[in-house]
């Protein structure tokens, strides 16, 4: 129910209520008066005014959740903001870890004598692409990438594409 609405009948309530039990009061001072006109108002005027402190009271409940709602809100908020700005660090941190990372690879590439074509193929190998998938990527053919990966795994001395990609992660395991 809108705020407009419950201090509408906050107010129908009340000028129900006071003229009522006005009335009682007022009838209760005459000499004469109708016991059952009497109870009437005063019922009327009593129902009213539970129907006011039950409404008043509902009102303030409402008003203390949502003050207690826009705080918890605005909690939420800050913590979103601060995971915000720890994330972004983080992505920051990987990115350039990630940088630093590809260079500690070319120098590796160098110093095992990779050509630049070699070179591609091994970062793709790295990338956990399969001979069909590098081929697609560089267009030609699987068979020139399985030639190239043999230079490259002759060239670093190792023995085939799992102990290539072991010797670049070894140390992230350690």
């Amino acid at each position: 129910m809108s705020r407009s609405k419950q201090w509408f009948l906050v107010t129908v309530l009340c000028f129900i209520a006071l003229p009522m039990l006005l009335e009682v009061f007022h009838e209760i001072q005459e000499d004469e008066h109708d016991l059952a006109y009497l109870i009437g108002l005063a019922v009327v005027g009593t129902l009213a005014l539970s129907g006011l402190a039950v409404l008043i009271t509902e009102i303030r409940q409402r008003y203390r959740e949502n003050a207690r709602l826009r705080a918890t809100l605005q909690s939420t908020h800050q913590d979103l903001q601060q995971a915000n700005q720890h994330l972004h660090a983080l992505t920051e941190k990987l990115r350039d870890t990630g940088k630093q990372y590809n260079l500690v690879v070319q120098e590796q590439f160098t110093a095992w004598g990779l050509t630049p074509s070699e070179r591609e193929v091994a970062l793709l190998l790295l990338k956990g692409l399969s001979f069909d998938e590098v081929a697609s990527v560089r267009d030609t053919k699987e068979k020139t990438v399985r030639q190239q990966a043999t230079t490259i795994y002759r060239k670093s001395g190792l023995n085939g594409r799992h102990e290539f990609a072991a010797w670049f992660f070894e140390d992230f395991l350690a």
